[in-house]
């Protein structure tokens, strides 16, 4: 396998972080990403070619996005600038575009990276169309969003999307070993806190790297253990950033660990989550959405159990308070599921837009009398045996309908009895669905 880092020392560089050190110089030094760099694949082509086509390099952190756009530029001939979507302002990037059409003009290309060009709004990226159009600048955008979400569309219609891999541990290991080779000593560390560096990164090279650095800056006597790795690297060992794809993979495997009624993977990714340094505020409102969105009325108790963690946890703090927090939890993933309110939600909303601004009909709005009331309509339902009236209370002009399907799971069965009682009351005559009715059709035949 080839290597994703140089391993060729730089004296002069020696002040840079580690990290940047290990930049490739070479596609045959870029590692975990031959689907793209092989000599048949789309990177190994546009070099062999000398031509650059504007990319768009989408994947996670760590895999190599900044080095591969700065060692394309340089393999094929361009002047490379950088600017980052979070600091650069618009004033900026006109400047960066009027240096280009400079430089194009005297016959030299620029290649023009953006870093994290997700964080740019559609308006924002549309500003690279026009120099991308008149062949100024040759766009190389780096993401770790979804592109079909986060970029434009007539952008993405101009570059072409590259999807670059998480490294594997073999990849990352084959790095360990390059840094060694770079430093020219043994990372001072146990098999075991090696192999705990390696899984932690997750398939991030610069996250490794990093902690790497911090291993060797703490110079320890002798070799770290994994219980040593805490002390020297604090919460650093697990990747964290509340706007990246390794933080809402976290939550997805959480949400859908519950939605899947099993604690055990439920709690493990909370565990996760938690030696990530996510926020407890954050988990707690994941888990109440969960309560509502999974469960609902199949358990109604399940959002009272989610309300009492949160309050538990305001009162106890950390750690006591995160038991009560792991059992809303367990509640919460073994409850009856049922999604049916969540669906009757967004029918009502689509039916309310359907519809447009229908005005409730007269014998069901607030009038000046109860008397009044009455003469326009109104049952007052506790007048009815059952406190139920059977009136319908649907604007004329759009009849009733059903949005709100129970589960027979859980409490929310019991809802279903009750609504097909009330139904048949409301209705007294028999529906399609109706067992008399069917009785009546065979008597018919």
């Amino acid at each position: 396998m080839s290597d994703l880092f140089s391993s060729a020392p730089d004296a002069g560089e020696a002040v840079k972080p580690l990290a940047e050190r290990m930049r490739p110089t070479s596609l045959a030094d870029v590692i975990g990403q031959e689907h793209l760099t092989a000599p048949a694949a789309p990177i190994g082509r546009m070099v062999a070619a000398g031509k650059l086509q504007s990319l768009v390099l989408w994947g996670p952190p760590g895999t190599g996005k900044t080095s591969l756009a700065r060692l394309l530029a340089n393999l094929v001939g361009l002047r490379f600038v950088a600017i980052s979507a979070v600091t650069t302002n618009a004033k900026e990037m006109k400047a960066v575009f009027a240096e280009a059409e400079m430089h194009a003009n005297t016959g030299k290309g620029t290649c023009l990276f953006v870093d994290e060009i997700h964080r740019l709004n559609k308006s924002q990226q549309d500003q690279f169309l026009g120099p991308m159009e008149a062949g100024h600048v040759t766009l190389v955008a780096c993401t770790t969003e979804h592109v079909a979400y986060e970029l434009n569309d007539a952008l993405l219609s101009r570059a072409k999307v590259l999807k670059l891999a998480a490294l594997g541990p073999e990849a990352l290991t084959t790095i360990m070993q390059r840094v060694e080779a770079r430093m020219d000593r043994t990372i001072p560390l146990d098999n075991e806190a090696r192999q705990a560096l390696i899984d932690g990164a997750n398939g991030d090279a610069r996250h490794m790297i990093n902690q790497i650095e911090a291993v060797y800056d703490a110079d320890p006597a002798e070799p770290l253990t994994i219980a040593d790795l805490p002390s020297v690297l604090g919460v650093g060992m697990w990747r964290s950033d509340r706007d990246r794809d390794y933080h809402y993979d976290r939550v997805s495997a959480f949400q859908k660990s519950i939605r899947g009624s099993d604690p055990d993977a439920a709690l493990y990714w909370f565990a996760q989550m938690l030696e990530a340094g996510e926020e407890m505020q954050f988990i707690l409102r994941r888990l109440t959405i969960m309560a509502s969105e999974e469960v609902a009325m199949a358990d109604p108790m399940a959002i009272l159990q989610c309300t009492a963690a949160r309050q538990s946890y305001d009162t106890l703090g950390s750690p006591e308070g995160e038991y009560a927090v792991a059992q809303a939890i367990v509640y919460v993933a073994t409850a009856p599921k049922s999604n049916a309110v969540y669906k009757a939600y967004h029918a009502a909303r689509a039916l309310a837009r359907e519809t447009g601004d229908v005005y409730p009909p007269d014998r069901i709005i607030n009038h000046p009398t109860a008397n009044l009331a009455k003469e326009r309509g109104y049952k007052y339902d506790h007048d009815f045996d059952g406190a139920f009236s059977g009136q319908s209370f649907w604007p004329d002009s759009v009849g009733r309908r059903q949005v709100y399907n129970p589960s027979p799971r859980g409490f929310e069965a019991q809802i279903g009895k009750r609504l097909a009682h009330w139904a048949s009351l409301r209705d007294p005559h028999p529906t399609p669905n109706n067992k008399n009715d069917r009785d009546s059709e065979k008597e018919k035949k």
